[in-house]
């Protein structure tokens, strides 16, 4: 009878021990999904799932290679991706309809992802790479890397996203180029942290782009980029030098509280829209020489450590910052009154000890 009572308290103790183990593993979810013709190929692993189970179901560059020959797209989350993708492998084809009456595109080698193209807060291990000197690459479905770290190169150059761009929060340990990219729909990429270099020269955004709370740790190319609608870039941070040379702002360019740790180029900018560099920072030198102002520019509270240019800048409607002579009357004025309410407490004091 004793040995029974031992031996089922035995038990029960084992049971204590084992149920949070089996708990924790249950905590792993897992969805997939690939079936039916153009069906995208996805796999999502929840956040219950440790580093080593993530590495253990992580996908390899190749079969996402395979399904875009297919003509899937892929929607992974929380994923370990290995090897290299290389886009340069999709097979050519036509032209989207859509995309037929944009003079641009015509005559050049197409490779289409059909489907979307999204990996989320998942990570990149090898490359993603576009190198088609004479092709495009076009996405029609949204593009979404949200909270995805980027261990290698990016270059999604000369690229046309039919659907919306998101980075927001995605970290880019290397370089990530997206030159003469053509964005119909915009970007958006918030908090996004760039590598040692970034670059979207000759890129089109024809609709809205963000790039609040963004950190560019390099170099940080937009040369010759043309913005059709609102961009913001409020509290950006450029560690290196950075430059908008030639680009064109149509509407909204906010750089307001941006910083610039070294040299920011604006030269020959134009901006149809109002410019917004309220509270900016330049640590090095800013030069907005040639840029062209054509609505309003508001640079107040804006500081320059290293000296401004704006030779033959144009301004039309420029916001001025209040006046320093403003703020000194307001100093003397607080301190001519404390001086007279000190001079008041003496003659008081001085009365009453006569009295």
């Amino acid at each position: 009878m004793i040995k029974r009572v031992i031996r089922g308290m035995l038990v029960g103790v084992l049971a204590l021990f084992w149920l949070p183990l089996g708990a924790v593993a249950s905590n792993c979810l897992v969805e997939t999904h690939l079936a039916g013709q153009g069906a995208a190929l996805t796999l999502h692993l929840g956040a219950g799932c440790s580093e080593q189970e993530r590495e253990a179901r992580a996908v390899d560059a190749a079969q996402l290679l395979q399904a875009f020959k297919e003509g899937k797209g892929i929607d992974l989350l929380g994923v370990v991706v290995r090897g290299d993708l290389s886009l340069d492998m999709v097979p050519v084809g036509p032209l989207p309809p859509e995309l037929e009456g944009i003079q641009e595109l015509q005559g050049r080698e197409i490779r289409v992802i059909p489907g979307s193209l999204t990996i989320v807060d998942s990570v990149m291990r090898g490359t993603i790479t576009h190198r088609s000197a004479q092709g495009l690459l076009v996405v029609k479905g949204p593009a979404t890397f949200s909270g995805t770290r980027f261990e290698q190169l990016v270059d999604l150059s000369r690229s046309v996203f039919m659907q919306p761009v998101t980075l927001s929060e995605a970290r880019f340990s290397q370089e990530s180029y997206f030159v003469q990219g053509r964005f119909l729909r915009g970007m958006v990429a918030d908090k996004a942290s760039f590598g040692p270099h970034t670059r979207f020269h000759r890129s089109l955004f024809q609709g809205p782009v963000t790039f609040q709370q963004a950190r560019f740790n390099g170099l940080g190319e937009f040369l010759e980029v043309v913005f059709e609608k609102d961009v913001n870039l409020s509290r950006a941070y450029f560690k290196l030098g950075t430059g908008f040379s030639g680009s064109r702002f149509q509407e909204l360019a906010d750089f307001s509280e941006a910083s610039f740790d070294g040299q920011a180029f604006f030269t020959f900018t134009q901006f149809d829209g109002d410019a917004d560099f309220r509270q900016a920072r330049f640590r090095s030198t800013a030069d907005f020489s040639n840029a062209s102002f054509k609505g309003k520019d508001d640079f107040s509270k804006a500081s320059f450590e290293q000296g401004s240019q704006f030779t033959n800048a144009t301004r039309t409607a420029t916001v001025q910052a209040p006046p320093e002579r403003d703020n000194e009357t307001v100093q003397y004025a607080v301190i001519f009154i404390l001086l007279t309410f000190g001079a008041l407490l003496i003659i008081y004091r001085v009365r009453r000890s006569k009295a």
